[in-house]
């Protein structure tokens, strides 16, 4: 199975390229054109309307899997390249480290919390202190779960 991917992969990389170079625009212009001038020779007859329906739904089919493959790859290239760039930043907080893989509500937390910074810095700002330094934030996300499931819990009439 390994091999298989290692072929899709560089296949899915050579025809995602392929894909978006100006050549395979003009051909897919080209295919149309010719195309619809053979209409009259084909008196617009229902197989002449199948035959770009048909190609076009197939290569759009396939293609949508060779870009989702090139994407999920690129994408995970940039989330290892900014794993780094927090790793190696003196300060940076090594909690973001792989933070794609969090749950929603976890990442909810985190971007609450990064909001609250924001907020801060602003209002400092406002009163002339200046926007530097490192600070600390809080990013305990399991304390913050254990507190709002507590809070629910408290919320809720007993039965």
């Amino acid at each position: 199975m390994g091999c298989f991917k290692k072929i899709f992969n560089w296949m899915a990389t050579r025809v995602a390229c392929a894909s978006g170079h100006p050549t395979a625009f003009l051909t897919a212009v080209s295919v149309v054109l010719v195309w619809a001038v053979t209409g009259p020779l084909f008196h617009f007859s229902d197989t002449w309307q199948l035959v770009i329906n048909t190609g076009t739904t197939i290569v759009t089919f396939l293609m949508v899997f060779l870009i989702q493959n090139t994407q999920n790859r690129d994408n995970e290239a940039i989330q290892l390249k900014l794993d780094e760039l927090i790793r190696s930043t003196s300060g940076a907080h090594n909690f973001l480290l792989n933070i794609e893989d969090l749950t929603e509500e976890e990442l909810q937390l985190i971007k609450k919390r990064y909001s609250e910074l924001a907020v801060k810095v602003r209002e400092e700002l406002k009163i002339g202190k200046k926007d530097l330094g490192n600070p600390e934030i809080r990013l305990s996300v399991e304390k913050e779960k254990a507190a709002a499931s507590k809070k629910a819990k408290a919320q809720k009439p007993e039965k």
